[in-house]
């Protein structure tokens, strides 16, 4: 997914947040709506009438798209980025023109376009959770949580190429930091969202 026009009224956060004006959530909607049509349209086109597909991303379970369960882990990077422009270390506009290219959609939502791009039969649609932490149940609970902070960190790790390479190192240090700390303290989930569909004859 692209990052949707029209966010420079989201200044502070780089995702959708309970601070985001109303247009933010409403724009990446509407981003997500045009680009998961257009991908059904394509995929259509490749496979036989009555041909399957079971495709499987990140969501949500709440109608809030601003909600804790797909927005925590983008809020904690913008916690880490925010502190290093307060402390002169990262331009403000920099910050401001940062935006994360994705939408984690409720089921509802998976289904709605999937039946109103109108190539599909939706089978079923299920929602699972993943835990941050590949470690969870290790005998040693503080390693395991000091190693899923650096795990999550990484795969967050090329999106702050926008900020320079000069930066990458602190901010990806700051992020493992306060990762591994929410992950002490609470469970933290990834919710995904499994639809499984048909192509219509």
């Amino acid at each position: 997914m692209g990052v949707p026009p029209g966010l420079e009224s989201n200044k502070g956060n780089i995702y959708m947040a309970s601070s985001s004006p109303p247009s933010v959530p409403k724009a990446y909607y509407e981003q997500f709506q045009s680009d998961f049509s257009m991908f059904l349209r394509c995929r259509s086109e490749e496979l036989v009438e009555e041909g399957s597909m079971v495709l499987t991303f990140l969501g949500r379970r709440s109608d809030d798209p601003s909600s804790k369960e797909c927005c925590y882990i983008w809020g904690l990077l913008a916690v880490a980025l925010n502190d290093m422009v307060a402390e002169g270390r990262i331009e403000e506009g920099k910050m401001d023109s940062f935006n994360i290219p994705q939408y984690t959609p409720s089921q509802g939502e998976v289904k709605c376009e999937i039946e109103k791009e109108g190539s599909f039969t939706v089978n079923g649609v299920e929602v699972s959770e993943v835990n941050w932490n590949v470690y969870e149940g290790e005998l040693c609970p503080s390693d395991a949580h000091k190693d899923g902070g650096h795990n999550v960190a990484m795969l967050m790790r090329a999106v702050v190429s926008h900020f320079g390479d000069g930066i990458i190192e602190e901010v990806f240090s700051r992020y493992k930091t306060i990762v591994a700390d929410r992950m002490s303290k609470e469970t933290t989930e990834f919710i995904n969202v499994t639809v499984s569909m048909t192509k219509r004859g």
